[in-house]
């Protein structure tokens, strides 16, 4: 699967909030750190996304209803699959034990971690 760059991400972001919209929509339900990004900027970034077949869309009229092809938990897996290939010599036990040492996670948080697993 291919890598969305933060511009991308972002716009997929809020698709995968609203589940489905129009451009507005979408440009409305994008979380920004600094600057809201203009709308055209967001209609050249779901252009590039419909391109690499993350988001799909229908015709109403003259405005297009987008979609997400692929869901947040498909690209997480995939996300996470690759940084783990990447980083951590494709070990999930050395990202987990990165992940608990850097994040300062206590035994009672690995427990409940493990609890969690258990039950799925």
């Amino acid at each position: 699967m291919k890598e969305l760059t933060k511009a991308e991400e972002m716009v997929m972001q809020a698709l995968w909030k609203i589940n489905r919209g129009f451009a507005k929509e979408i440009t409305e339900a994008i979380e920004y750190d600094k600057k809201k990004p203009a709308y055209n900027t967001v209609l050249t970034m779901i252009r590039i996304l419909v391109d690499k077949g993350f988001i799909k869309y229908e015709t109403y009229g003259k405005s297009n209803l987008y979609e997400p092809v692929i869901s947040k938990e498909e690209y997480s897996k995939s996300t996470l699959k690759s940084i783990t290939k990447r980083y951590f010599n494709g070990s999930p036990k050395s990202m987990l034990s990165f992940f608990a040492r850097e994040e300062n996670l206590n035994l009672d948080d690995l427990e409940e971690i493990i609890k969690e697993l258990k039950k799925k």
